[in-house]
C-alpha cells in the first residue's frame, strides 16, 4: 500500500497546486502559506510535497502516517510559491516540505532514508528549532510559512536515531 502510495505520487502529481495569490479560499479546510527556497535544486531531485502529520513521528514506522494520503507538490526552487495542504480539521504536529530522489522507494520504506530528506518545515515561532503545532479548524489556517532550503536538508534517520 505504501509503494502504491508514492508510485501514484510520482505519477499522479501534475505540477502542484495552483497558486492562491491572496491565501486560502474561505470554503478551504487545510492549511495555507508561502514556501521560500534557499540554495541550489539538487539534479538528483524527483519531487518535493508537503504533507501534516497528527503527531510528530517518532519512529520510521510513524514515517507514512501523513496527510493526506496524496499529498500536494510544490515547485522544486524558484520564487516563493503559495501553497495549500486539504486536511481534515485538527491538530497537526508537523507541516512537512519533503525532497525526494530521483528513484523507486521499497514497498516496506527500507530505502526512505536514500531518497526522502525533510527540505523545510513549519517552525515554532517561540523557539524556531522546533516544529510549530498547526490547528486545522472548519476553514483555512493561513500563514503557515516555512523555508525550503536546500543546502540543509535533514535525513528522515535523523529524526528517528540512531541513524545508520
Amino acid at each position: 500500500m505504501l509503494f502504491a502510495a508514492f508510485v501514484g505520487l510520482s505519477l499522479g502529481c501534475d505540477g502542484g497546486l495552483e497558486p492562491t495569490p491572496a491565501g486560502c479560499p474561505t470554503s478551504f479546510v487545510g492549511v495555507c502559506g508561502t514556501v521560500t527556497y534557499r540554495g541550489t535544486v539538487p539534479d538528483s531531485t524527483d519531487l518535493i510535497f508537503t504533507v501534516a502529520y497528527d503527531t510528530f513521528p517518532t519512529s520510521s514506522a510513524d514515517l507514512f502516517k501523513f496527510k493526506p494520503k496524496l499529498p500536494p507538490t510544490i515547485p522544486a526552487g524558484g520564487q516563493p510559491f503559495r501553497y495549500s495542504i486539504p486536511l481534515p480539521a485538527g491538530h497537526y504536529e508537523w507541516v512537512v516540505a519533503v525532497w525526494k530522489k530521483i528513484g523507486n522507494l521499497n514497498p516496506d520504506g527500507s530505502n526512505a532514508d536514500t531518497l526522502l530528506r525533510a527540505a523545510g518545515f513549519y517552525r515554532n515561532p517561540a523557539d524556531t528549532s522546533q516544529p510549530g503545532v498547526v490547528v486545522v479548524g472548519t476553514g483555512p489556517t493561513n500563514s503557515i510559512d516555512f523555508v525550503v532550503d536546500f543546502g540543509h536538508m535533514r535525513r528522515i534517520c535523523d529524526f528517528f536515531p540512531p541513524c545508520p
